[in-house]
Parts: C-alpha cells; sequence; structure tokens
C-alpha cells in the first residue's frame, strides 16, 4: 500500500470519529482557568489544610493529566497559547503586558472562539483577559460574543504594594463598568455570569472560558469563604474556587448538558512562591512561576466528559495547554487555522487508545523568545540562560513578597531524567550524552522555526504582534 493511500485512509478514519461525535449532538467546550494555582494544590497532587470536594469529584469522574505544561510560565503569554493552539513567541507573545499596553493578541491570529464560530457555537470569556487592554485586543474582538471581566492582572492596581498602577477596570463586553472593583467579588460574579451563560445557551452549542483571576495575590475572598479553611487566605480562595467548579458541574447537570461538554480545569503556570502563605505550592517540583523549570510550567489539569472520558483515569502523557484549540476543532468538526498551529489532537489520550502519544517535545521558552529548555517527556535539556530562583530565600507572608533572584546566571548545560526526577536535583548529563545530543539536535529544530534571543537565532515561520499607533 502506498504512502498517500496509507494517509487518506487515516485522514478518513480521523474524520469519521469526529463526524460520528458531531452527528451526536456538537460537544460544549468549557476552559476553567485558574491564575497562579501549583501543581501541588490539588487535593489529588498532596495538597492540605483546605476541602475542594468538587475537583476531587472531577479527578475521581476524569481524567488528571501529571504531565500537562502551560505554554509559557507567566500570565499573558500563556492565554495567548491555550487560546490560539500556538507557542506564545510564534505569535509575538511574551511576558505580562501591563495597563495601556501598546501590543496585544494580532488580529489574524485565530482563537478557540473563532474557530468554533462558524460552526455555531456561542462564546464567553469571564474573568482575566490578559492579552491586551486596548478596545481590538479585546475578548468581543477577538470571536466571543460576551465578556465581563478585568483586561490584566488583578495586582495591576493602585494600592500595589510595590509598584504603581493606574486603576483596575472592569469591562462588560469592550466598556469599562467600573473601576478598581472590590476583588472579594470577582470569582462569585464571574461564576453568576458563567452559570447564566450556560442556562442561555442550553440548546445550542457553546464554549465558556471562564479565567478566574484567583489565586493569584492580592488575594481575596466572598464572606461566605473567608475563615474556613486551615490554610489561611490561600485556602479559603481555594475552597471557592471550588465552589465556581460546582456551580458550573450542577448546572451542567440540571440542564442534561454534563454528557455533551468537555469541561478542562488547569491553571496559567505555577505558584509565585516569594508570596509564602499566600503563593501556591509546586508538589516538590523546582522553582515556580517565571522559571522553565518544572515548577514554573508543569501545571494541574483535569478533564471531564460524562460517558467519554473513563471515571479516575490519569495521563502520564507530554501535553499542554495549545492543545486544546486542536482538540475542540476535532470534536467541533471545525476547520483549523490557516497558518500554522503548534498543538495537538488530544482525543487518543481522552479515549485511552493502546500507545497514543500525539505530542512527542515541547519547548520551554521564556522572556522575549529565549530558548531555555527542551523535552521529549522522558528527559529534559536545560540550555545556559538566565533564570529567576527563589531557591535561595526565604518567602514573605500575607500578601507581601520575599526577596526573589530574577537574573540568576546558569553557565551549564543540565540534562534530568523527568521519570526518576521529576524536582530536577540531579544533572545526569555525564551519563546520558546520546540523549544529550538528541535534545540538543530538538533544540536546534525549534531555533530555526521559532528563533532564539540567546543564540542570537531569528525564527524562520513566527508572526507579528497586534499593535495599536496611539494607546
Amino acid at each position: 500500500m502506498n504512502i498517500t493511500l496509507i494517509k487518506a485512509l487515516a485522514l478518513s478514519v480521523g474524520a469519521m470519529s469526529a463526524n460520528d461525535i458531531f452527528a451526536k449532538k456538537q460537544p460544549n467546550f468549557i476552559v476553567i482557568l485558574m491564575d497562579d494555582m501549583g501543581y501541588g494544590d490539588l487535593r489529588a497532587n498532596g495538597a492540605i489544610g483546605y476541602e475542594t470536594p468538587n475537583i476531587d469529584r472531577l479527578v475521581n469522574e476524569g481524567m488528571r493529566f501529571t504531565r500537562f505544561y502551560s505554554p509559557q510560565a507567566v500570565s499573558g503569554a500563556s492565554r495567548a497559547g491555550l487560546l490560539t493552539g500556538c507557542y506564545p513567541n510564534r505569535i509575538g507573545i511574551s511576558g505580562a503586558p501591563g495597563p495601556g499596553s501598546e501590543t496585544g493578541i494580532h488580529e489574524d491570529e485565530m482563537t478557540i472562539a473563532e474557530i468554533l464560530k462558524p460552526k455555531g457555537y456561542r462564546c464567553a470569556a469571564y474573568g482575566k483577559w490578559h492579552l491586551g487592554d486596548q478596545t481590538q485586543f479585546l475578548p468581543t474582538h477577538n470571536g466571543f460574543d460576551e465578556y465581563y471581566g478585568i483586561p490584566y492582572s488583578n495586582d495591576m492596581w493602585p494600592n500595589h504594594p510595590t509598584y504603581k498602577f493606574p486603576s483596575l477596570p472592569l469591562i462588560e463586553g469592550d466598556k469599562t463598568i467600573e473601576l478598581d472593583p472590590d476583588q472579594s467579588r470577582f470569582t462569585t460574579d464571574f461564576t453568576h455570569r458563567a452559570v447564566e451563560f450556560i442556562g442561555k445557551n442550553k440548546k445550542n452549542p457553546f464554549f465558556l472560558y471562564l479565567a478566574h483571576p484567583m489565586p493569584h495575590v492580592p488575594l481575596s475572598v466572598s464572606d461566605k469563604f473567608k475563615g474556613k479553611s486551615q490554610q489561611g487566605l490561600y485556602g479559603d480562595v481555594m475552597m471557592e474556587l471550588d465552589w465556581s467548579i460546582g456551580q458550573i458541574m450542577e448546572k451542567l447537570k440540571k440542564e442534561g448538558l454534563d454528557k455533551n461538554t468537555l469541561v478542562v480545569v488547569l491553571s496559567d503556570n505555577g505558584p509565585w512562591l516569594n508570596y509564602g502563605n499566600h503563593a501556591g505550592t509546586t508538589g516538590g517540583l523546582r522553582e515556580g512561576k517565571g522559571t522553565s523549570f518544572e515548577g514554573g510550567q508543569r501545571v494541574p489539569c483535569v478533564m471531564h466528559w460524562t460517558g467519554t472520558i473513563q471515571e479516575g483515569s490519569i495521563c502520564n502523557k507530554l501535553s499542554s495547554a495549545i492543545d486544546l484549540l486542536p482538540t475542540f476543532a476535532f470534536l467541533a468538526d471545525a476547520k483549523l487555522p490557516g497558518h500554522t498551529i503548534d498543538g495537538v489532537n488530544l482525543m487518543p489520550l481522552l479515549k485511552q487508545e493502546p500507545d497514543a502519544n500525539p505530542r512527542t517535545s515541547f519547548y520551554y521558552y521564556y522572556r522575549e523568545n529565549d530558548l531555555e529548555a527542551v523535552t521529549d517527556g522522558e528527559f529534559k535539556l536545560i540550555f545556559p540562560h538566565t533564570h529567576r530562583t527563589y531557591e535561595k530565600f526565604i518567602p514573605g507572608n500575607d500578601g507581601t513578597p520575599g526577596q526573589v533572584e530574577e537574573y540568576h546566571n546558569l553557565q551549564e548545560k543540565l540534562l534530568f531524567d523527568l521519570r526518576r526526577d521529576p524536582g530536577e536535583r540531579y544533572n545526569v548529563i555525564g551519563q546520558y550524552g546520546d540523549v544529550a545530543a538528541r535534545l540538543e539536535r530538538m533544540g536546534q529544530e525549534a531555533r530555526e522555526e521559532l528563533g532564539d534571543n540567546i543564540t542570537k537565532v531569528k525564527g524562520k515561520n513566527v508572526r507579528p504582534i497586534g499593535r495599536v499607533k496611539k494607546p
């Protein structure tokens, strides 16, 4: 059998699978994104001091991912990757743009909402956006029918203990409706909007993107959860976030939508460790937010789909938030963007197909465009680079950050066997020279494709960030 025929048959099988699902009823998609929640903040991953019965139920009834990665270890870039299916640096986005930035998501990029809209989906975004605060960058100008939330991080407000920011706007659609809102309302308000959206759209397919600003500092919680945990304010916040998930799942069940809805709960990056008791935990992984070590980019992820995902299943395969767009597109029988994306379809993992392994590599980029590490899912090669480190310092407490070294200079290559050493403590490059060489070649391929400021390589296939002339 020739190669062309084999490929045609493979495509036919994939199309049949998508069409079978589509013929029954177009599935709904809900992404619940936490901000700075650490890998160890799930009770299934070792969290203590607070109760999260609704997240626990998702874990018991769905699939827990143990090697799931954020697109980048910082908020804005991570969200760009999730919504476009691309490494953020492919589309020119890095870091976490603040108020009045002249940059944001380019109008030519396709978000999950824009992919699903032609298939009749209603799309809503509630909570934190962080892909640019100028009008043209906001959700309702990028495929979403509704938006209610804040345009950037909740710590970018006038009362920040270190930096002075202008007012934090609460936006409806693309209009500011309030300045410096009481943040204790956020989790409840955004949850109520999400529940209302489900009710309004129960008879048509929908995509709901609920991006909670919590548990990012400054922490804030409603009165109904204040003082309820044994873990202080952070635990209280986690319990309210768990309540939010419970409200969503209860609404789905009430409307008879639970068997037709894929729910994804994840975090945008690792915890901001120097905030101490106002930060989450990596569960023993090295470093945290803002680093390419595992604590910065390996994040908790749970997927739930009644009757489709096997209850209590665990996925140990390499996967990332950039894989959500192609997965949703496949399930909705929607057309992928005409430009290059980096995500892969995770449905073979959700169906636990034998030997399924759709993602065989992942690139850890940070800062403007620095390739800091690569992995094949088993081994990880870290290149010399300047990085943030929390490890020399005692964290702060009660909302005041402790010291952190932002520009620690790593001068040697490190190779870690993530199967045996997920904490990245033992450099085994001397024992696995052939593995290091293979991952080095993988890194060179990434540089040629996406560029790398460290080695001064310009990528061949990168696209421009969106810009406005007068912010």
